[in-house]
């Protein structure tokens, strides 16, 4: 099969556009906008239940103030559960929170806000 001779430098045409490399096409020469990383938060909370008692220490190795809060859920349908205080975890700072069931502990968390945010 022959093409027209009108076709032929349209098809031409095509094939060397479609083989020129991305970059130098216009559309790929917008920059990427950086956006500056945000800073670590977060303190690292370890908790330990006791059959009742619930214990749960947390360390804020970072610069920002960590406010942290334990969460209980009691495994009895008539127990009631407990989110506690917030307790500011400064930097470098080690912090205990505390909590109980009557009886058993179902599920046990702690929550992160940072300081100044609305909760």
């Amino acid at each position: 099969m022959r093409l027209s001779r009108s076709l032929a430098p349209v098809t031409l045409a095509v094939c060397l556009v479609l083989s020129l490399a991305y970059d130098a096409t216009p559309h790929a020469r917008v920059r990427a906008h950086r956006t500056a990383s945000p800073e670590p938060f977060g303190a690292t909370c370890l908790t330990r239940v006791t059959g009742s008692r619930v214990i749960a220490y947390c360390h804020n190795p970072y610069v920002l103030v960590d406010q942290v809060s334990l969460h209980i859920e009691c495994d009895r349908w008539w127990d009631v559960d407990s989110d506690g205080a917030e307790v500011a975890a400064g930097p470098a700072q080690t912090v205990r929170l505390t909590g109980r069931c009557w009886k058993e502990v179902r599920s046990v968390w702690v929550s992160h806000r940072r300081q100044g945010q609305a909760g």
